[in-house]
């Protein structure tokens, strides 16, 4: 299928034609034209609409898949079609399975189930055995199989020797270590944020203690072995701190942000609705707009669904008994621009696209003639409503259920697939 795309921004800092309004026409998923007005001929796909932008496809680094063991969650049929949806022509799946992506096998397995689909899925394997954190897992049999990465996924290592063995071993073999950052010591037990709205509700508090002494430990270990280690969910101020120091420091460190955690705060929970409630937390108003500035400014360099699947039987129960997690692929762009406003878009832009490419060493598209096409469309104008006939997830976790939110995802187009809303 040709497709000709009219009149839209181009939103990529690494084309040359950033910033200007154009129109590209994609034949057989390559680039042959980008030009001011290209007529539309023969049996073509017109894609057209008000504020119109295009960038390069976006890839999303945190995301969770039932398949293998919960596929009554989420399948990887359906995690691809979220995906779509939302904008992502990469998706990066972590270990949230039964069993665990541990193996190379298990590996092989995914990306044996996901070729020629129109989302790249890129799985990450596991640090340690199943996930345990005690053994460490087969990185390197797993690296060959085609592992984007290697993470506990929410499961934070407590053993700091295990990340300290981690790092170097995956410093010799160019990998990328990432580790959710929670010290169950100080947070066990917690439901949401420590601070005035839990003591108002009643409810144990997670104190930002527990994240950002993680990630100095972790840090300290980084500055000591090397490698490249990457902090998937930050969510709180005194978090930006550390990285934004580490940074200065030239530690090879990066961190993303749950796309939620940008517009939403503890407020948020007021109601005991158990869709609110995440891991990490949603942290308070103050910490969300430190987050934005962060990710305007560079400091924090991706953003992501932070796509956590649950069933109605691990959600509709006393808060303190539910299980944390929201669906959020297909409304991560809007989510994150709600909390952006008009803050830095093409930084916004940046962390979906560039950034988690460099980060993974993966290869960046361009948009330009005769690239193959890889690209996002998008309006900053339009708006999303999510709700039961849009939700293309086996889960119905959302806190955004029938509420609109600003932006909204036309679709996306890989070489020969593509997908539209």
């Amino acid at each position: 299928m040709n497709i000709l795309i009219k009149q839209a921004k181009v939103v990529s800092s690494t084309s040359g034609y950033n910033g200007r309004i154009v129109d590209i026409l994609i034949e057989n998923g390559k680039i042959t034209e980008i030009k001011k007005t290209i007529p539309a001929k023969g049996n073509v796909k017109l894609i057209e609409c008000e504020g119109l932008c295009v960038s390069t496809g976006w890839v999303d680094m945190q995301a969770a898949s039932g398949d293998p063991g919960f596929e009554h969650k989420e399948t990887l049929d359906t995690l691809i079609e979220c995906a779509a949806s939302g904008g992502f022509t990469a998706v990066c799946v972590h270990s949230c399975n039964e069993p665990a992506l541990h193996t190379k096998s298990q590996i092989e397995y995914i990306i044996n189930k996901t070729k020629n689909k129109a989302v790249s899925v890129l799985p990450f394997g596991t640090i340690t055995v199943d996930a345990r954190g005690k053994d460490m897992a087969e990185m390197y049999d797993m690296k060959i199989a085609g592992a984007a990465g290697f993470s506990d996924y929410k499961h934070s290592i407590k053993d700091a020797g295990m990340v300290l063995r981690a790092l170097q071993y995956a410093s010799n073999i160019d990998a990328l270590i990432i580790t959710h950052c929670n010290d169950e010591s100080i947070s066990h037990g917690g439901q949401m944020n420590e601070g005035e709205v839990a003591v108002t509700l009643g409810l144990k508090g997670s104190p930002a203690l527990a994240e950002e002494l993680m990630i100095q430990r972790n840090l300290s270990i980084l500055e000591y072995t090397g490698g490249k280690l990457h902090i998937p969910t930050i969510s709180t101020k005194g978090s930006i701190e550390l990285i934004k120091t580490a940074k200065t420091n030239g530690l090879n460190v990066t961190a993303g942000v749950a796309a939620a955690n940008l517009s939403l705060n503890d407020s948020a929970l007021k109601d005991f609705d158990t869709n609110y409630k995440t891991e990490p937390p949603l942290r308070t108003k103050k910490d969300a707009q430190a987050l934005c500035n962060a990710l305007a400014s560079g400091i924090i360099d991706v953003v992501v669904s932070d796509h956590y699947p649950q069933d109605i039987e691990s959600k509709e129960l006393e808060f303190d008994l539910a299980e944390p997690g929201i669906i959020n692929l297909q409304t991560a762009f809007a989510c994150a621009l709600e909390g952006m406003k008009e803050r830095n878009i093409e930084m916004l832009i940046r962390s979906l696209t560039d950034n988690p490419r460099m980060i993974l060493g993966m290869e960046m598209p361009e948009i330009e003639e005769q690239h193959e096409a890889n690209l996002t469309l998008f309006s900053l104008i339009g708006e999303t409503t999510f709700n039961e006939s849009f939700n293309k997830s086996r889960s119905k976790n959302s806190p955004f259920t029938n509420k609109v939110l600003r932006g909204r995802v036309i679709g996306i187009i890989n070489g020969h697939k593509s997908f539209f809303n």
